[in-house]
């Protein structure tokens, strides 16, 4: 009997152990119970304190079941919110370590698209670097073909002449325009301007005809503004060489001295052009403002003086006649043909509008 009796409490005891798991306030029941217990085996042994033990033990037990009944809710809330919490928290874990690697990847994906681009820029400069000295070789190699050398103009001396970095002096060939130094001519200034403004500072490109220097030890050259496929053909002619620009713009007049006449029929027929538009310097007068090719030619007419004479009774009729034919040429082009190296004033062939440069001597070279 005594044993079923702490069986009985042992078996009562686990019973309010596990309601009170459920809810907080079992733990409140079981101590209750327990203290009855204790109670009903002090009344055993003789030692009361209370009467009903049993009412105790109860009540401990109802309380436990009460508390499990009615306050469920609360502690199976709080243990899903912990689950809640828990799966919460593992969920933010996930989305954390499946955002570190999106991240990655998406960093990694940058990277190879910037290693990529960078790789396709290099290829792409490399290809046009190759490009660019391919061309550069095949220019080089036609500027050699042409004769033509590259140079930088430096300043501009007047609208025919330039200076190079290098110090050397450049006398454009075929044409001439108007003074603008040490006298004025009109739209001398202007023609001056035009070829600063088109060549200082620029690169160009130089082509000898014969003559290498003039006596002034001037360079005697033809100025492309870029390289021609073919040096002869008009319309590269009029677009990409200067000293045609001059004078289809109508700030040089055409002058040919033989030996470089390698484009004179082309600077006659441009300076034709430019005169019909009264272009230039051809507004100013139809022989423009200065020396050229298409001033008019110089005719001397021949005089003859008759004398007569009659005396006395016989009367005779003489007849003296004296011719006089300077030679005249229209420009120096014909007059170098028979005189190479030109004529002093004294000669007859010198005309005052083929001394270009006023030290009496007419198409010097």
């Amino acid at each position: 009997m005594k044993i079923l009796r702490w069986l009985l409490a042992i078996l009562t005891i686990l019973i309010t152990l596990s309601l009170s798991v459920v809810s907080s306030f079992g733990w409140i029941g079981l101590i209750i119970l327990i203290f009855g217990l204790y109670q009903s085996a002090q009344k055993r042994k003789g030692k009361v304190t209370f009467n009903k033990p049993g009412m105790i033990i109860a009540f401990g037990i109802l309380f436990t079941f009460g508390a499990a009944i009615f306050s469920p809710t609360e502690d199976v809330s709080q243990e899903t919110s912990k689950k809640e919490v828990a799966s919460e928290q593992t969920e933010i874990e996930g989305k954390k370590e499946e955002t570190s690697e999106t991240k990655e990847k998406e960093e990694n994906a940058l990277r190879e698209k910037e290693a990529k681009e960078k790789a396709e820029q290099e290829a792409k400069k490399k290809a046009e670097a190759e490009q660019k000295a391919k061309e550069e070789k095949k220019e080089q190699e036609l500027a050699n073909s042409l004769g033509l050398e590259e140079v930088i103009v430096s300043r501009t001396v007047d609208g025919d002449t330039i200076e190079l970095d290098d110090g050397r002096k450049i006398r454009l060939i075929g044409v001439n325009t108007p003074e603008s130094t040490t006298k004025t001519e009109e739209y001398g200034k202007e023609a001056s301007n035009y070829t600063a403004t088109e060549l200082e500072g620029k690169k160009i490109w130089m082509q000898k005809d014969v003559s290498d220097k003039d006596r002034y030890q001037r360079y005697l050259r033809i100025i492309w503004l870029s390289i021609p496929t073919d040096d002869m053909n008009e319309e590269e002619i009029r677009n990409k060489m200067f000293n045609a620009q001059l004078v289809l713009n109508g700030y040089a007049e055409p002058s040919t001295y033989p030996p470089d006449v390698k484009y004179s029929d082309y600077f006659v027929k441009f300076a034709k052009e430019a005169r019909a538009d009264e272009t230039g310097l051809w507004a100013f007068s139809e022989d423009g403002t200065t020396k050229g090719d298409l001033d008019p030619k110089e005719t001397t007419t021949t005089s003859s003086n008759e004398t007569a004479s009659s005396s006395g009774t016989e009367s005779k009729k003489e007849e003296v006649t004296t011719s006089s034919q300077p030679e005249s040429y229209k420009n120096c082009t014909e007059l170098t043909k028979v005189y190479p190296n030109g004529v002093p004033s004294t000669h007859p062939a010198y005309a005052s509008k083929h001394d270009r440069d006023k030290d009496n001597w007419a198409c010097e070279r």
